[in-house]
């Protein structure tokens, strides 16, 4: 594997990167530029950064007037503010008349630790996925990340994407032939018995629960399924005929997210067992990062055990 990264980080600095070559491109803060990484967008290009303060309504409403004007607005908070506290005004004001504006949720999930449940936000993909036209991503490592960014500058319409806090493992650079591509999924390992589809930094995880399940002699198939919505429903539809089970994964509540849109569609398209993980509608709480992922079991080993009890359920 490869540097440890925080995505927020990766983000950051992509922001600096593809701004030259994006020139329509404008960043939207509300007061937290030092944790979502957007402050070195706003040294290099105070002119094109807008600080809106605790005001994440305006900041969404202000982004979709520039969007009417022909630029590229990102929206930049924390998962919670961005999906929650703002949810209306992303609904109407951006996603309604189909508005090119980024809202880009930091701080995502559990991993957030010692903020607690008030800012572990565990709902935004249920939240996005229910706006309609809403594309919703979440990159799984800096790699990816850089990728994602680019990749939304040259998408026209409204996008979700979540970052991370913690720093994790770069591993899509050692990929043979990774190729990144908004709503399409990328198979990371191979396999035959068993499928793992996961999202964010559960992509690491799920690439460690199938070293341990390879020492049991059971072979899983990783699926990193960076875009939620839409879907990859082909990639997801092969996996289903070929291995006859599923495990979906996320740093996020199991109702509404990554495990659902997976459901929902193979429930129609091709019912075999699906067992999901992640945080079982409860809220979290606060302690360090790899405490509390471990008591909500958002580790590799219960993604092993949840690979087995798939294959058990196989008819």
């Amino acid at each position: 594997m490869g540097e440890k990264i925080a995505t927020r980080a990766a983000y950051g600095n992509a922001l600096v990167e593809l701004a030259e070559k994006y020139p329509k491109l404008v960043v939207f803060d509300a007061d937290l530029a030092g944790a979502t990484m957007t402050k070195g967008f706003s040294q290099a290009y105070p002119d094109r950064f807008f600080d809106m303060g605790i005001a994440e309504g305006n900041m969404v409403g202000v982004a979709a007037g520039m969007a009417t004007c022909g630029l590229q607005p990102f929206v930049n908070t924390f998962a919670m503010f961005a999906a929650g506290r703002a949810w209306e005004q992303v609904r109407n004001s951006v996603c309604y008349p189909g508005l090119n504006v980024k809202v880009i949720g930091s701080h995502g999930g559990l991993s957030v630790g010692e903020d607690g449940a008030t800012h572990q936000c565990i709902e935004d993909f249920a939240l996005m996925r229910a706006i309609p036209g809403m594309t919703v991503l979440c990159p799984c490592d800096g790699n990816e990340m850089r990728l994602a960014t680019e990749a939304l500058l040259n998408y026209e319409g409204p996008a979700y994407m979540r970052l991370g806090r913690l720093a994790v493992e770069t591993v899509t650079d050692a990929i043979p032939g990774y190729q990144f591509e908004l709503g399409k999924g990328v198979t990371l390992q191979d396999g035959s018995d068993v499928t793992i589809i996961a999202v964010g930094m559960n992509v690491q995880m799920s690439l460690k629960a199938a070293e341990l399940l390879k020492a049991e002699g059971i072979s899983a198939r990783v699926i990193d399924m960076h875009t939620i919505k839409p879907l990859d429903t082909e990639l997801v539809l092969k996996a289903a005929r070929e291995t006859g089970a599923i495990v979906t994964t996320e740093e996020a509540n199991v109702l509404g997210g990554l495990g659902a849109a997976v459901c929902e569609y193979l429930a129609e398209a091709c019912p075999v067992p699906v067992v999901r993980h992640g945080v079982n509608d409860e809220f979290g709480r606060s302690g360090k990062a790899p405490l509390v992922l471990e008591a909500y079991g958002i580790t590799a080993e219960a993604i092993a055990e949840c690979a087995k009890k798939a294959i058990s359920l196989k008819k």
